[in-house]
């Protein structure tokens, strides 16, 4: 595995479409679900280069509870868990919680094992960095959002350069020109070779725009 990609990636920026709102009964703050984390790890550092162990789980409360709202008697279990992942030899643990309740004691068990797994799954990706939910914890939510993309000035080049010849008069060239000159001062620093290409481009419209205006 390549750690220099792998950490452009998980440099990037938090993207808020997979944020979760709190849920009535779940996390009291916004979250990623599971499976969304799991993709991420997948997509991130590739299907075979990392792996997570559950390496304890036990239950820490099985009570009688009423449940729902006509009240019937059922449990509440709570569970705890410690997950440890691993990728390509770095390995990172933490805690998670879980906590199920039913009518059936066993199905009460069933979701709050699975839960207290998921949780500290998502807690020990999350060390990882933004795309596992660690930007969640920081207050300013300042790596939440979509990272823009690095500035191509070949493509921006060749736009300049598609628009220019669909110009009709030199006035509408003109306002182009005005209303591109940021980009044009970025695709000049970027390479000066394709900065005097739009150039160029610019000219020769303008001097068949000239033209014409002046045989019609």
């Amino acid at each position: 595995m390549d750690w220099d990609k792998v950490t452009v990636e998980l440099k990037k920026k938090l993207d808020p479409a997979h944020v979760r709102p709190p849920a009535k009964f779940g996390p009291k703050g916004d979250y990623l679900e599971g499976w969304h984390v799991i993709s991420e790890a997948n997509s991130i550092f590739g299907f075979g280069e990392w792996s997570y162990e559950i390496s304890d789980i036990r239950c820490v409360s099985e009570r009688p509870r009423l449940i729902g709202s006509q009240n019937k008697d059922g449990w509440g279990v709570s569970y705890t868990a410690h997950v440890v992942v691993t990728v390509a030899g770095v390995r990172r643990g933490d805690v998670g919680a879980g906590h199920g309740y039913d009518v059936d004691c066993g199905l009460a068990h069933e979701s709050a094992i699975k839960e207290a797994v998921t949780d500290a799954l998502k807690r020990s990706l999350r060390t990882f960095g933004n795309p596992f939910g660690l930007a969640l914890y920081d207050k300013s939510r300042e790596n939440v959002g979509i990272d823009a993309p690095p500035f191509d000035p070949r493509a921006a080049s060749d736009r300049i350069i598609s628009d220019v010849a669909r110009k009709a008069t030199p006035a509408d060239l003109n306002n182009l020109y005005l209303a591109e000159k940021p980009v044009l001062e970025n695709i000049k620093a970027a390479s000066e070779p394709m900065h005097g290409e739009v150039m160029a481009a610019f000219k020769a419209r303008k001097e068949q725009l000239q033209q014409k205006e002046q045989a019609a």
